[in-house]
């Protein structure tokens, strides 16, 4: 205490000698918060350390998940890629394994995602546009050729349709000789965020958030090494929520889907180690650094403390990141590169255990060959030639970051709080405030932009005059389409319609009732029923989501 006296005078001295009737530029967090000009251990005063820090791998986990960090393995470099057709992307996947990834991310297209075949005619302009068409296991089948599925790990951005993807991936393993046991990756599978950010989402919300908990029960005894759900804050952020709110939202939707696997009577510890979580990372190193590490810190928390996981495993918030995508420009987009770097060493400075590096050309159109290879470079450099992987949490111990933490944990609880107090999450998507909230949060902050408050450098502040950038566009002729029409005619004509018919039914029958969907979806797919087919099954049951106005 005596020394905390002393630090307090001192600073009362040095401030009046050196701060006072001094003209300084004010400094704000991103979120509004008023900045001191410098920190120090008294800003920290009522901190405990081995209670509220403590040490890598050890409960409360705010300095990552786990003891020696990526002194004992680095994080995976995990790029986000797909596009066109099955060929084109299996050809990809081979070219960024032989580079050194680690796994593969894949990016379906639209029509996929949102449960239409290539077929429809609504959809014919966007297959294979944003990522890979997936109409039957055929075209699965393909994108994994030559890839052992035992030995890699996939992750699937991918969310109301997560349930017939994830029904293919362990067919197409089993295919391999792999059993659904050996295999491992991520579905993507947050449906709540979709409601809130994204837009993808095909049913109602509870026949939604149903499937959810079936996927997390059937993985939990069939493909254990599969996180069932990546509880997504990165969409509310990139759709325009502060980082406050993005992990306040990330982390009610997460305490939903832990009630929905609760009330089949499954042990919390029995699923919540398959959890994972996706927040984005910002060019503000310091707020971006402590908002994941408040993340962790509150989830273990609230695990522990609200849901009584004994389990550490439980408790731990294992993270993948990417850049804000919203943060890439299409002008002078050789700036999106440095963006990149800076987003990245925010990701390993958390202590992140996957990362994507948004390429420096996604402004414009699918990421070319070269961009997609100056992004795993730009991490493979991070850990290969710099020295902050040496140790866990190299920031832990900064003033100004340790308060950051506190600061922004306690400001989360706020909003979750809030939450809370008007009646939870769901009630909040149903009666569409807290899409207003992202919304009214889009607003300000292009405001911001359009005004000059926010400086984006090439955009609004040291402008150059060139007005075009050799960029190599992604083409997008029907001849994608005309593939995939093709080869969608002929899994049809050689099928057994019959067997088709029936596991359709049988998909009916089950989703009127209570039991594991997961189980004639599969089936289905195994007959080579197309996703379409199996989303308009379960259309027949559960409905269509419609938008709130």
């Amino acid at each position: 205490m005596d020394e905390l006296r002393k630090i307090r005078e001192k600073k009362k001295r040095w401030s009046a000698r050196f701060l006072q009737d001094k003209k300084f530029s004010p400094a704000q967090t991103s979120w509004g918060m008023d900045l001191n000009t410098v920190y120090t251990m008294d800003d920290l005063s009522d901190v405990d350390y081995l209670k509220d820090i403590g040490f890598p791998g050890d409960f409360p986990f705010l300095r990552g998940v786990y003891p020696s960090m990526y002194r004992g393995r680095p994080w995976t470099m995990r790029q986000y890629a797909g596009y066109g057709t099955p060929e084109e992307t299996n050809t990809l996947f081979k070219s960024l394994l032989n580079q050194g990834q680690m796994g593969l991310s894949v990016a379906f297209g639209l029509p996929t995602q949102i449960g239409f075949d290539s077929d429809n005619p609504l959809v014919e302009d966007e297959v294979g546009r944003v990522g890979v068409a997936v109409d039957t296991l055929k075209d699965m089948e393909i994108i994994f050729e030559g890839i052992p599925l035992d030995k890699i790990t996939t992750s699937f951005t991918i969310n109301p349709t997560a349930s017939i993807i994830l029904a293919m991936y362990i067919a197409v393993a089993e295919k391999q000789g792999v059993s659904p046991k050996q295999i491992g990756g991520t579905l993507q599978n947050d449906i709540l965020k979709e409601y809130l950010a994204r837009g993808t989402q095909i049913f109602p919300l509870r026949p939604s958030l149903r499937l959810i908990g079936d996927i997390i029960e059937y993985c939990k005894d069939n493909v254990p090494r599969m996180n069932t759900i990546s509880i997504c804050g990165y969409h509310m952020r990139e759709a325009g929520c502060n980082l406050i709110q993005e992990i306040a939202y990330g982390l009610s939707d997460a305490i939903v889907y832990v009630e929905e696997a609760l009330k089949r009577g499954i042990n919390v510890d029995e699923f919540a180690p398959r959890l994972s979580f996706l927040f984005g990372c910002g060019v503000n190193l310091f707020e971006e650094v402590a908002k994941l590490r408040a993340a962790r810190r509150l989830w273990a928390k609230i695990m522990k403390e609200r849901f009584g996981a004994n389990n550490q495993e439980s408790m731990k918030l294992r993270l993948f990141s990417g850049c804000l995508g919203s943060a890439f420009t299409s002008k002078e987009p050789l700036n999106n590169i440095v963006r990149g770097t800076i987003m990245a060493l925010v990701a390993v400075l958390a202590g992140c255990q996957a990362i994507h590096v948004t390429s420096y050309d996604e402004a414009y159109t699918i990421p070319s060959e070269e961009a997609q290879r100056t992004a795993l470079r730009t991490q493979q450099i991070i850990f290969y030639e710099t020295d902050v992987a040496a140790v866990a949490d190299p920031m832990g111990g900064s003033y100004f970051l340790e308060y950051l933490t506190n600061k922004i944990e306690e400001e989360v609880q706020g909003v979750m709080a809030q939450i809370e107090e008007r009646g939870g999450i769901l009630k909040g998507i149903e009666d569409g405030s807290i899409q207003r909230e992202i919304t009214r949060g889009a607003y300000e902050s292009e405001k911001k932009i359009q005004n000059g408050e926010k400086v984006i450098v090439g955009v609004n502040k040291f402008v150059s005059e060139e007005k075009e950038y050799p960029i190599q566009i992604y083409p997008t002729d029907k001849s994608v389409w005309k593939k995939q029409i093709s080869r969608l005619k002929e899994v049809k004509a050689k099928r057994n319609q019959r067997l088709v018919d029936l596991a359709l039914g049988e998909i009916r029958r089950v989703a009127a009732g209570k039991s594991n969907l997961m189980v004639p979806i599969f089936s289905a797919v195994c007959e080579y029923a197309t996703v379409g087919e199996i989303c308009n099954a379960l259309k027949e049951v559960f409905g269509e989501y419609k938008e709130i106005v």
